[in-house]
């Protein structure tokens, strides 16, 4: 149980991270103030800051976000993200005073700013903030010392890196004063606010940078499993021998003598390496009869032999004479071998088989869709991931990667569904907002989230349920 749990922790946390990425990345370098980066959902358990952004660990591991400036789906920015920036940009003042060794007196964040504003007071900051910082103030970030300096008294400021006085503390209520010097900004909204509100919130954003924000997060997943798959092939992965294990009585192989522990090597002249490779083989024979050189191993030794058997067609069930996949009666015995392959082979095998995996994974939501498989039958929840997790962990690191991988195509192409609350709910909109030549009515959307959240929920609820029922049932 233990080892399902950390193997599911670790997997979901590794596509968390690859999914979140690549909407950070992306808004990054579409000019966009990144707030929060984390890891799961609250409550936050631990959290640093780095540069413009706050990375957080949470308490329920089900997911991951990225908080940008400005709400998803609103129109233009408000008063609170006016709030928001300018708080934010109190944290970039004070990020910049302690890289030049400047160490506020007090650990509260309005003191920490207030005791900046003294600094930069004190050494002139309208005339020469880099004295100060250490780089040139933005145009905001100079509209709020303004603020901050009139409000900052004018006491002992703190030492500077490597003196060993005591600090002496800021003598005033730090929280009043700067929550003064942010109203007063936010009721006069200078141009510098404005426009940077303008150029750094989400919602201002050209439709074309939205796009690529939002699309970001699935391509990254998509992205990371062949360059996944690239190491784990080189690595090594093991592969199913076409040995046979069980072969049932009734059925093609056992009428034609095959026995368990023959080994098949070749179907119709082509060589036949992997259990997968003999499978397909009979598959796609389209009930033709089929010529199977087999190894077999006796008191006499090694022999060959050739046999000729026609597959029969297999109910889903397991009714023989149905419409499903052709057959021919045989189980593997489980006998496996390490394939390790070059670079370049590797990265070859690694494309076609995410886009293998890309198709069929697919066409099961699409099955799903229809009908043609049950929902009961397909669906699984954290309590099934987990499970899954565990069976791979215990089987070694390239089936636990393999098994990433797949989670990894399998949550781009799912968020890339039109479902309002997900990435391709958002990009419908976008996409009408970019046929349309304006935003979808507010009202719209937010009544669209609010329906996508319901079926999110519903769906949540209905999977662990069907989780719970596999476990009761056996």
């Amino acid at each position: 149980m233990l080892t399902s749990i950390v193997a599911a922790v670790v997997i979901l946390g590794v596509l968390i991270v690859v999914h979140e990425t690549g909407h950070f990345v992306m808004a990054k370098r579409c000019g966009v103030r990144v707030l929060r980066f984390s890891i799961g959902y609250p409550p936050k358990i631990w959290s640093f800051r780095h540069g413009e952004t706050e990375y957080a660990l949470s308490a329920i591991p089900l997911g991951g976000y990225v908080r940008m400036l400005g709400d998803e789906i609103g129109d233009e920015p408000g008063a609170n993200d006016s709030e928001i920036l300018l708080t934010e940009t109190g944290f970039d003042l004070i990020a910049a005073a302690r890289a030049q060794g400047f160490v506020p007196a007090s650990s509260d964040p309005a003191d920490q700013l207030l005791e900046v504003a003294q600094r930069a007071k004190q050494a002139g900051s309208g005339g020469n903030p880099i004295a100060v910082f250490g780089r040139q103030t933005t145009a905001l970030e100079s509209r709020l010392l303004a603020e901050l300096e009139r409000r900052a008294p004018a006491t002992e400021l703190s030492p500077a890196r490597g003196s060993s006085a005591l600090p002496k503390p800021v003598e005033v209520e730090g929280k009043s004063a700067v929550a003064e010097a942010i109203s007063a900004l936010i009721a006069e909204r200078p141009a510098a606010l404005a426009d940077t509100l303008k150029s750094r919130a989400f919602p201002t954003q050209s439709v074309g940078k939205r796009i690529l924000i939002v699309i970001a997060g699935p391509l990254a997943n998509f992205f990371f499993a062949p360059l996944a798959l690239l190491i784990i092939f080189m690595y090594g992965v093991p592969r199913l021998l076409p040995v046979l294990g069980e072969v049932r009585s009734g059925m093609p192989a056992a009428a034609a003598g095959l026995h368990s522990g023959d080994r098949i090597l070749t179907i119709d002249g082509r060589p036949v390496k992997t259990w997968d490779a003999l499978s397909e083989a009979v598959r796609a024979s389209g009930g033709s009869p089929l010529k199977i050189e087999l190894e077999r191993s006796g008191r006499a030794g090694t022999e060959h032999q050739v046999i000729v058997l026609q597959p029969a067609r297999e109910h889903p069930g397991g009714l023989e004479g149905g419409s499903g996949n052709w057959v021919i009666g045989v189980m593997p015995r489980g006998d496996s071998e390490i394939e390790r392959l070059g670079p370049i082979s590797a990265a070859g095998h690694a494309v076609i088989e995410t886009g293998s995996m890309t198709v069929m994974l697919v066409s099961g939501i699409a099955e799903l869709a229809t009908g043609t498989t049950p929902l009961r039958q397909a669906l699984g929840g954290p309590i099934m991931i987990a499970q899954l997790a565990g069976q791979q962990a215990h089987q070694g690191f390239a089936n636990v990667a393999l098994f990433t991988v797949m989670l990894s195509i399998e949550l781009a192409i799912i968020n890339l569904l039109p479902v309002p609350m997900l990435d391709g709910g958002h990009l419908a909109f976008f996409v009408v907002e970019a046929i349309r030549g304006k935003p979808v009515p507010m009202k719209h959307r937010e009544m669209a989230q609010r329906v996508g959240l319901v079926m999110l929920v519903a769906l949540m609820a209905f999977v662990i349920f069907n989780d719970i029922s596999r476990i009761v049932q056996g």
